[in-house]
């Protein structure tokens, strides 16, 4: 069964405390990894792009030259495809949906992939708590000081913690999220993962 250390928030240890196995200690899936960061990607896309075509464009209502006699090549309208100017063939015109979804069990299989290769890098971080009496970004930024944390990182908290969450959400380098929506993209995308021990066992309970 994979452990961690447990830290305070200044930074002291606290103990070891041990993770579930079933969650963070399986052998990390790539290609499931893969399919559900393609999957969270191409849900994130507004799909809104969009061309305009010959009905469109504005102009063109008149013949450019008459059919006949002039040498060149008849046209009908200024704003036909193949003038500068003119509309769009086959272009997108209308709002699409990208997403899609992946069954549950492979979802499910991904967030694990994802937690327990953090756990294999040492980058998942467990902190007893984080209480702070007036949200303040300086008392966060001394949090991260003293458990030595430099990049960038995934904050965990559990959901009523308002003033950790307010503290952190400032910071460039940081990101929170409560422990109901962990997902595989932002555990991914940040370097190191920092759970409250709340919200770590939140998560265990969802994902066990």
């Amino acid at each position: 069964m994979p452990k961690v250390t447990l830290f305070k928030q200044d930074g002291s240890q606290n103990g070891e405390i041990e993770l579930n196995e079933a969650v963070f200690g399986i052998e990390p899936n790539e290609a499931v990894l893969y399919d559900a960061v393609i999957m969270q990607r191409a849900s994130m896309r507004q799909g809104t792009h969009a061309v305009k075509n010959r009905s469109a464009v504005r102009g063109g209502g008149r013949k450019p030259w008459r059919q006949k006699g002039t040498g060149r090549a008849r046209q009908g309208s200024i704003r036909s495809p193949q003038w500068v100017g003119g509309g769009v063939v086959f272009g997108p015109t209308t709002e699409r949906n990208y997403s899609y979804k992946l069954p549950k069990k492979v979802r499910r299989l991904a967030i694990k992939s994802a937690l327990s290769q953090k756990v294999q890098e040492d980058a998942l971080v467990v902190v007893d708590a984080l209480s702070f009496e007036q949200p303040k970004t300086q008392a966060f930024k001394a949090v991260l000081q003293n458990l030595d944390i430099d990049t960038k990182v995934l904050l965990v908290v559990e959901q009523d913690n308002d003033n950790a969450y307010l503290s952190a959400r400032n910071l460039p380098n940081v990101k929170v999220i409560d422990s109901l929506n962990v997902n595989v993209l932002d555990v991914v995308n940040y370097d190191k993962v920092l759970f409250t021990q709340t919200a770590l066992s939140t998560v265990e309970e969802a994902l066990a």
